[in-house]
C-alpha cells in the first residue's frame, strides 16, 4: 500500500474529453513521485481496466464519484492506494471512530 501525501486536479473539456476520461486526479507519493492515477468517465465513455505499471496504479471510476473522491482528498488522513486481483483500491489507511467528524 501506498500513503497519498498530494495530489492534481485536471477536468478534460469537449465532448469526447481526453484519451477516453473526462477528468483525473493524479495522486502523489510522500517522496513527490506519482503512484497513482484515478480517471473519471462520463456514462458512454470507454471504461479502461485498472492497471499497474511501472509502479503507478491507474484506477478508472464513474465521473458521478469525481466529488466523493475529492472529498476523501480533502478531508481524511492517511489515503493509501494499492492494487489487488486486476483493480485499484483507495481509501483510509486506518480504521476510525464512527461520530468523529471531519
Amino acid at each position: 500500500m501506498a500513503e497519498v501525501t498530494k495530489y492534481h486536479v485536471l477536468v478534460y473539456g469537449g465532448p469526447e474529453g481526453y484519451q477516453t476520461n473526462r477528468s483525473q486526479i493524479a495522486l502523489y507519493g510522500s517522496a513527490g513521485n506519482t503512484i497513482a492515477y484515478v480517471r473519471f468517465n462520463d456514462p458512454g465513455m470507454v471504461f479502461e481496466n485498472d492497471a499497474y505499471n511501472n509502479g503507478v496504479i491507474t484506477m478508472h471510476l464513474p465521473s458521478t464519484m469525481f466529488q466523493s473522491v475529492l472529498d476523501i482528498l480533502r478531508n481524511e488522513k492517511p489515503i493509501q492506494i494499492y492494487f489487488a486481483q486486476g483493480r485499484g483500491f483507495f481509501g483510509t489507511g486506518t480504521t476510525e471512530p464512527v461520530g468523529e467528524g471531519e
